[in-house]
């Protein structure tokens, strides 16, 4: 056991008590999971500041292998680690040694009564549950034992005390403690930052167990029907301050891991808007297997085709509206080469996105430097993350509208079946379609957009815009097909559709005026499929 060194007090001016140490220097508490950098730290805090060293299991080992004299917490309190190492930190001489107040005579004199040495310096950083419970093989027992009981306290009751003790839970801050500690004033304002981040850090830890618990106790099957969380708790860190939002007035920021699943290389910093769409093309492009291409402005598809040749599909894609790609954003979903590259640097857009880019398009894009090329790093629309806005008071949190259509589930509800060229038309466009802002209509055919109305305040009016972007496009919308996120609350639109040459209808059905709806079509020798679900996006 170690000899405690006493202390006595003096008054200074203000009326502050200064705890004045009789023996060694002051004492840093040391247990830690991640070791990094942790020898070089503690070496300084000996050899050029004098701190006498407490620490724990794995890390007393490291510290003494390396050469530095370390106390172990058992011999520092007289009890002995039990219980397989859940029970060593949790002790008076620790606590004690942390939350006394150094300006506070009573908690003085009982820390004098009692031997409790103060410590002034804890690094602590925790074990690793969150990587424990994502591997696949994990077991309840390992991720129980790899819930920290004695770092979040030690952490804690340091940060609880932040005004003499300095607190350091993340390797990052190593470098920043050592250069103040011969500054007291900064050191202060440090401990400050330093404290608010502990408590940022264990209730993050916290709720990360919380959550395992939840999805155990529920298991699998009661997870997926019981929904969302009680609590909602959004935690992500800044990335990028941005130059502005959607608009110049707007201040606006990103956080997150965004960068994890795309690679910038070239171009001018991403922008708020430019984050969003490529947020939207991506979901959009990850709808299909085959070589496709994406024409996209504000979120919204204006052109989208599949084609064996990428050329071929920009080319259909890009006649759909050759008005309202200028300034957007264009993706694919296989190696931009030589040949896209040519068709697409003649005209102006934001951002291109694509899993890879050969040596020839990327020679081709350095002409023009403000043009962002994007890597998408990983499988296109793969992420099932749920979609959460901010509401005034609060959020709305759902799940992403991900699924991919399911035919088999269809129900052909005219007297004319499609045709295989129809039924090729109808399920591209009902793929395209979800992806248009509401109320949405999308005209195909083949693999090809033919015509694309979006946010519309009637259903008939996007219809007619379809139209009119198709016609002045120069296309024929005869033998197309004609999907509609929702149902048809009146024949109108349907109507439209069709006298605009339409043969095919795709649309969720479900209206009280179906039949009516039916009706039309079958008057019109149209053949209409209900796919029984809807893809409003507002």
């Amino acid at each position: 056991m170690t000899e405690f060194t006493p202390y006595f007090s003096l008054r200074n001016l203000s009326g502050r008590i200064k705890l004045i140490s009789m023996g060694i220097g002051k004492v840093a508490l040391v247990s830690v999971s991640d070791k990094t950098g942790i020898i070089p730290f503690c070496t300084e805090l000996v050899e050029l500041h004098g701190y006498k060293i407490l620490s724990t299991g794995g890390t007393a080992k490291v510290l003494r292998d390396s050469g530095l004299e370390t106390t172990d917490v058992s011999e520092h309190t007289g009890f002995p680690e039990m219980m397989d190492g859940r029970v060593k930190t949790l002790h008076p001489k620790i606590h004690g040694g942390l939350l006394c107040l150094r300006d506070n005579e009573d908690h003085c004199e009982k820390a004098a009564e009692h031997s409790i040495e103060m410590i002034d310096l804890v690094v602590v950083n925790l074990y690793p549950f969150e990587e424990t419970v994502a591997k696949l093989e994990v077991t309840r027992e390992d991720a129980i034992e790899n819930i920290d009981i004695g770092g979040p306290s030690m952490l804690r009751s340091a940060a609880k005390n932040h005004l003499d003790v300095t607190v350091v839970c993340d390797p990052i801050d190593y470098d920043r403690v050592l250069s103040h500690l011969n500054d007291e004033p900064a050191l202060n304002r440090l401990r400050r930052e330093l404290a608010i981040k502990v408590f940022d850090k264990t209730s993050a830890y916290d709720r990360a167990i919380t959550e395992y618990l939840k999805k155990e106790e529920e298991g699998p099957d009661l997870a997926e029907m019981s929904g969302f969380s009680e609590c909602l708790e959004i935690r992500s860190t800044r990335v990028q301050t941005l130059r502005y939002g959607e608009n110049p007035h707007q201040q606006a920021a990103l956080y997150g891991n965004f960068f994890e699943y795309f690679k910038q290389l070239q171009g001018k910093e991403l922008s708020y808007n430019n984050i969003i769409d490529i947020s939207a093309a991506v979901y959009l492009i990850g709808e299909f297997e085959a070589p496709s291409l994406a024409i996209l402005k504000h979120t919204n598809p204006c052109g989208v085709a599949s084609d064996f040749s990428l050329e071929k599909a920009w080319d259909l894609a890009f006649a759909t509206d050759n008005e309202a790609p200028f300034g957007g954003i264009i993706i694919m979903n296989n190696t931009c080469d030589l040949e896209v590259a040519n068709k697409i640097r003649e005209i102006f857009c934001e951002v291109i996105i694509a899993p890879k880019f050969s040596e020839e398009a990327l020679n081709i894009f350095a002409k023009k430097k403000k043009v962002r090329l994007m890597v998408a790093k990983t499988g296109f629309g793969a992420e099932t993350l749920s979609e959460i806005k901010s509401v005034p008071g609060g959020y709305l949190i759902q799940d992403r509208d991900h699924k991919r259509p399911n035919p088999s589930t269809f129900e052909v509800v005219t007297e004319r079946q499609p045709t295989d060229e129809e039924w090729k038309s109808l399920l591209f466009g009902w793929k395209v379609v979800k992806h248009v802002k509401s109320n949405a209509i999308v005209y195909t055919k083949g693999e090809q957009t033919i015509g694309v109305g979006a946010g519309q305040m009637s259903r008939v009016n996007s219809s007619r815009i379809a139209i009119m972007k198709a016609k002045d496009a120069g296309l024929s919308l005869d033998g197309t097909c004609v999907a509609s996120d929702a149902f048809f609350p009146f024949a109108d639109g349907l109507i439209a559709a069709a006298d605009a040459g339409a043969t095919c209808a795709v649309q969720p059905g479900g209206s009280v005026r179906d039949k009516e709806v039916i009706q039309a079509a079958n008057e019109r020798g149209m053949a209409m499929v209900f796919t029984k679900k809807r893809h409003f996006k507002h």
